[in-house]
């Protein structure tokens, strides 16, 4: 009896370590994101003689982020919001496909999508500039929603596919009975079930297309076309004396990304492992 008290008693006191490691790992994670917040409401723009906390917080560098790379952050939620809109559009018929044909080759289809996402994307942006340069979509938003596309299409199709398993085909066959067509069927009644799977492979290629960074420098040559993620480098070494500005870009350019994983996480976790368990 002793032996069982004193283990539940040990058990109970590695709680509140636990908990400790815990609070002070997640503050080394989350320093940076302080520090970069800090720094854009110092009032100096200098991030070695910044203090630890803002006492005189300014917006001075919000401001100015804002007067030089608004034009960018809207360039980028463009590019993001057409990936989203694409990828969707091809990865989620294309999932239902994969999910319910029974076919040999459709291991082998699966196995190329996977090796497709193992591809570095600078080998994808040198392969595809002299192409864009042929038919004109370089220094353009559709070359760059086209391109992001490319990695936001299989990676919703491996996690939509997943989840699609999952839908029985008899509710699809119903459908069909009562005269639905097949593009009705699935609009009707797929595309609604599979509703987290869609909002999460929605979110990633957001995300993807959001951070990308190696496709807008080499695809965009003029100047024309500047995501926030490319505006950043080249504010970076214009204003290397202001790091406020500097650091107010890098929150703005932050935001969307945070805000969308915080409202959309209870989808995110439910779409990316609705098809774990059957």
């Amino acid at each position: 009896m002793s032996a069982i008290v004193s283990k539940g008693q040990a058990r109970h006191a590695r709680g509140p370590v636990r908990t400790a490691i815990a609070i002070v790992l997640l503050a080394l994670l989350l320093f940076p994101v302080y520090w970069m917040l800090n720094i854009s409401l110092q009032p100096s723009g200098n991030a070695l003689s910044g203090t630890f906390f803002p006492t005189h917080p300014s917006l001075d560098g919000y401001r100015a982020a804002i007067a030089d790379q608004g034009g960018h952050l809207v360039i980028s939620l463009v590019i993001a919001s057409g990936t989203v809109v694409l990828s969707l559009l091809v990865a989620a018929p294309c999932a239902y496909a994969l999910a319910q044909f029974r076919f040999r080759w459709i291991s082998w289809a699966l196995l190329a999508i996977l090796i497709s996402q193992m591809i570095p994307s600078i080998v994808i942006a040198n392969a595809l500039y002299t192409a864009y340069e042929r038919i004109g979509l370089l220094d353009s938003i559709p070359g760059l929603i086209v391109v992001n596309s490319a990695s936001g299409i299989p990676f919703g199709i491996l996690i939509m596919r997943s989840f699609m398993l999952g839908v029985p085909p008899s509710i699809v066959e119903a459908a069909r009975v009562d005269g639905a067509g097949l593009v009705r069927a699935f609009l009707s009644i797929v595309v609604p079930i599979s509703r987290n799977s869609l909002i999460t492979a929605g979110l990633f290629a957001f995300l993807f297309a959001w951070s990308d960074f190696i496709y807008a420098l080499t695809l965009t040559t003029k100047g024309q076309v500047v995501p926030v993620t490319l505006g950043i480098y080249t504010y970076l070494g214009a204003h290397i004396a202001n790091w406020s500005a500097v650091m107010a870009t890098a929150v703005l350019a932050s935001l969307p990304a945070i805000v969308l994983l915080v409202v959309a996480q209870r989808y995110i976790s439910a779409g990316a492992t609705g098809g774990a368990v059957k």
